[in-house]
């Protein structure tokens, strides 16, 4: 695990998570059936509502570890709400992943020449967020600390 957290430092975890996002961000309004973008549909502006969240815990990452500071209520709360985040990368993975492998099903149709190439893509990077994502909450705990509020008083800090 060592190896891997000094292999993916947290600098490069931020840049590659940007990076993924911003990607994912843009594919996500990609139809992998039609070959198409879909701009107009409301369904296809939650993801990028709620990495909008994940933006967010990567700045006061970075903050944190640069001014090495510890954690406190209100990045628990963000972090918690990066949990739920998640959960939607692994759903929206296996949905990926279920259009994949629903090629078969689907042969007699006219498939875009696409299909594959954009799938595979797609997947391999929301697979690559979602390991991101526990590496970066990795480094949040080696770095920054476990969120321990016995001595509350020397941890306060309201981003303010």
């Amino acid at each position: 695990m060592n190896a891997l957290l000094s292999l993916i430092n947290w600098k490069r975890c931020i840049a590659f998570t940007i990076a993924t996002l911003l990607l994912l961000v843009v594919f996500n309004f990609y139809g992998l059936y039609t070959n198409k973008f879909y701009f107009f549909k409301i369904d296809n502006y939650i993801f990028p509502l709620l990495v909008g969240i994940h933006f967010v815990y990567l700045y006061v990452l970075k903050f944190k570890i640069r001014e090495d500071e510890y954690t406190d209520p209100q990045m628990r709360n963000l972090e918690y709400a990066l949990y739920g985040v998640f959960l939607v990368y692994i759903f929206k993975a296996m949905d990926t992943l279920y259009i994949l492998l629903s090629y078969g099903k689907y042969q007699d149709h006219i498939m875009p020449e696409t299909f594959m190439t954009f799938g595979i893509t797609i997947i391999s990077l929301q697979i690559f967020l979602i390991l991101l994502t526990l590496i970066a909450v990795l480094h949040r705990v080696r770095s920054i600390g476990p969120y321990s509020f016995d001595n509350i008083n020397e941890n306060i800090d309201s981003w303010s």
